[in-house]
């Protein structure tokens, strides 16, 4: 089964086992009506947990879990991954592509020089940007036209044509 990350347990909320998530997703009313999820252990293991609550708060999350009912369970999985089957997300127009698709992708440039990985992005309002990390060195990419040539999610790297000054 594929998995997309939809968040990370940041803490623990109150003595019942209510845990803060900060969301990776675009649009936060994704969490509506969510029936279960998936929590990745340090084993790399994944485990479905039924929700019996989710209350959003801007991009954080409130999540209340079967089987997490007191603060040391709910500490047991602060630092872990919320995941969703793939399967669950709906199909993208052509030359769209979910953010947990790009996020990993190898970015080459125009002339075949590898720069990095995409290591997350950030909406700006007018256009996402992808951050592109090599070691320590950062490169903000625009996600246009002008500066994305070629996106390859099965092969796993972007082209990209760099203006002057990146």
């Amino acid at each position: 089964m594929d998995f997309f990350v939809l968040g990370k347990v940041l803490k623990t909320r109150g003595l019942h086992g209510c845990l803060k998530v900060i969301s990776y997703a675009q649009k936060q009313d994704a969490f509506d009506g969510l029936k279960y999820i998936f929590v990745e252990k340090s084993t790399g293991q994944k485990k479905e947990y039924q929700v019996k609550k989710i209350e959003r708060s801007g991009k954080f999350l409130f999540l209340q879990l079967d089987e997490i009912n007191d603060l040391d369970a709910a500490a047991s999985l602060v630092g872990c991954s919320i995941f969703l089957p793939k399967e669950l997300l709906p199909p993208l127009p052509e030359g769209e592509y979910y953010w947990s698709d790009i996020i990993g992708l190898e970015v080459i440039n125009q002339d075949g020089r590898i720069l990095g990985k995409i290591e997350s992005i950030f909406p700006t309002g007018s256009n996402d940007v992808y951050v592109c990390k090599d070691g320590k060195k950062e490169t903000l990419l625009p996600a246009i036209a002008d500066v994305i040539d070629e996106i390859h999610i099965k092969k796993g790297f972007m082209k990209v044509k760099l203006p002057k000054g990146l």
